[in-house]
């Protein structure tokens, strides 16, 4: 019993499962209809014994190229049915209904972006300053990042390429090749604002800039967002108490601003607590990176990292006025199956991974290089 135990890390699980369950608190309606409250539920229950299932699972066949290639097109398959079968959901076409549910590429196709560079990279690092693999790893994160901006979904178009960048700056990228990509990123961003953004997006972002220029209308969230995290001051009005949240001042607080509705009912010290446990959480899947086998599992875990932070850092930024709204979940805390179960799958294949990590060894990381 004790070593089934010892497979599962419950330091991460269990700082999961509180911030899942702030989440879950502060979506109920606690009166009336607890439509998100009861979906979320069986979310999180079949989230969980998937993250615990995939704890037991030898991932070392993710190494395999025709894997990892088979994973990728997958994913742009599933990104490419949008355009034919999705349906409209907060003004980008994201969602794909099987009746019962609906499902979000985006999310699965980012942990694919980070096993396939994870792959790519792990072979390639030490060769990180040579131009090609920049532009080879590039491909693979422009055929995912262009797939969603044209949904149009400004938010998880941004953090695919945070992951990618935050993937090759780990690699170790030169400095002429970092200011190439900042480079090619400023014609990229130019081209989305001239022929790929939205009319709302484009407004989102000027509001971003000019905060007070129409808070009636463009500006509107952004500003019952602040106004949300500012009156939970010290302590917090209470669980279930939250009067811009339950009165619907605040719009979208199960989701995108669930941080602004979970800091107006639990205050700064809750914020801080919340903070504590998202620490926890980095410093569990780092863990990982450290005592990854080989160049995959570290450069996985990193990307995992990078990617769960970059969620966190938008939506906290959206929430507080530092960045444009942007339709971004906080990790297992936001209202949504497919980033639940993407997020929580992702942190079960860390556990696998753990059966066979150790410290580094360099006869496998010699054998990686040599692709045996």
């Amino acid at each position: 019993m004790l070593r089934f135990l010892q497979k599962f890390d419950w330091y991460l699980i269990t700082s999961v499962l509180i911030v899942f369950s702030f989440g879950l608190v502060t979506m109920n309606s606690f009166t009336g209809d607890s439509h998100y409250f009861l979906r979320q539920s069986m979310w999180g229950l079949a989230a969980l014994l998937l993250m615990l299932g995939a704890a037991f699972v030898d991932f070392r066949f993710l190494r395999r190229t025709s894997v990892v290639v088979t994973l990728f097109l997958v994913a742009v398959f599933g990104l490419l049915l949008t355009f034919g079968l999705g349906h409209i959901a907060k003004g980008a076409k994201s969602w794909i209904s099987t009746g019962l549910f609906s499902i979000q590429p985006t999310d699965p196709a980012k942990v694919a972006l980070i096993i396939i560079l994870a792959k790519y990279f792990s072979r390639r690092h030490v060769e990180i300053a040579y131009i090609g693999h920049i532009l080879v790893s590039g491909f693979y994160a422009f055929t995912i990042f262009i797939l969603v901006a044209l949904q149009p979904d400004f938010g998880s178009a941004v953090t695919i390429f945070a992951v990618w960048l935050g993937m090759v700056l780990v690699s170790g990228i030169s400095k002429k090749h970092l200011l190439l990509v900042f480079s090619i990123t400023a014609v990229v961003v130019t081209l989305l604002w001239n022929f790929g953004f939205a009319q709302y997006q484009k407004d989102r972002i000027k509001n971003f800039l000019h905060p007070l220029a129409d808070v009636r209308g463009s500006g509107y969230n952004a500003n019952q967002a602040m106004i949300t995290v500012g009156s939970g001051k010290l302590l917090g009005k209470g669980v279930g108490y939250g009067t811009q949240s339950r009165l619907n001042f605040l719009p979208e607080y199960q989701t995108d601003f669930i941080f602004a509705a979970f800091a107006e009912e639990w205050g700064f010290i809750g914020v801080i607590i919340l903070f504590i446990l998202f620490g926890i959480i980095f410093w569990r899947i780092l863990h990982y990176a450290i005592r990854g086998e080989t160049n995959f599992e570290i450069l996985f875990a990193s990307g995992l990292a990078i990617l769960l932070m970059t969620h966190l850092v938008i939506n906290i930024g959206m929430n507080i006025g530092i960045m444009p709204v942007t339709g971004i979940p906080v990790p297992f805390m936001s209202y949504g199956g497919s980033h639940l179960v993407t997020e929580m799958l992702a942190l079960g294949i860390l556990m696998g991974m753990k059966k066979y990590s150790r410290a580094t060894h360099k006869e496998a990381i010699h054998n990686e290089y040599l692709g045996t």
